[in-house]
């Protein structure tokens, strides 16, 4: 944005998203509105604070962001919200589930023999017949 085309309650870091994402004018503000503006800047990867999307609603309305009625803040955020809610995470903020990532290929799935383990130990209990309380009850 030139200095003549600079929209209203827009800073310079702002500015820059906006260009970044292709809204470069008031009349681009216009055609897409201040939420899915906003979002294209959330998508971009950066991480504008809900100032912005008032500072957008206020450039459209020709005003100064706090004078956005609460009512239409109350509205934006809840688009913004639902809208925000459909963006995929980005990469380095994917979770992965259960913690660290590891082989759990089964013994014998890859070809190579594998000896059955015997039904005595295979559930790591001990024989109640063999345990020293068994003894007791009896």
């Amino acid at each position: 944005m030139s200095t003549n085309d600079k929209l209203r309650n827009v800073g310079p870091k702002s500015a820059a998203w906006l260009r970044q994402v292709g809204i470069r004018t008031q009349s681009d503000l216009e055609a897409l509105g201040a939420v899915a503006s906003f979002i294209k800047v959330k998508r971009a990867g950066f991480r504008p604070s809900l100032n912005l999307l008032y500072a957008l609603e206020g450039a459209l309305l020709g005003c100064h962001w706090q004078q956005v009625p609460e009512a239409r803040r109350s509205e934006l955020l809840i688009a913004a919200e639902a809208a925000s809610a459909l963006l995929p995470l980005p990469k380095n903020k994917r979770l992965a589930i259960g913690g660290e990532v590891r082989d759990v290929t089964p013994p014998g799935a890859a070809g190579e023999d594998v000896e059955a383990p015997s039904m005595e130990s295979s559930f790591g209990f001990d024989d109640p017949e063999e345990s020293p309380s068994a003894e007791h009850e009896a």
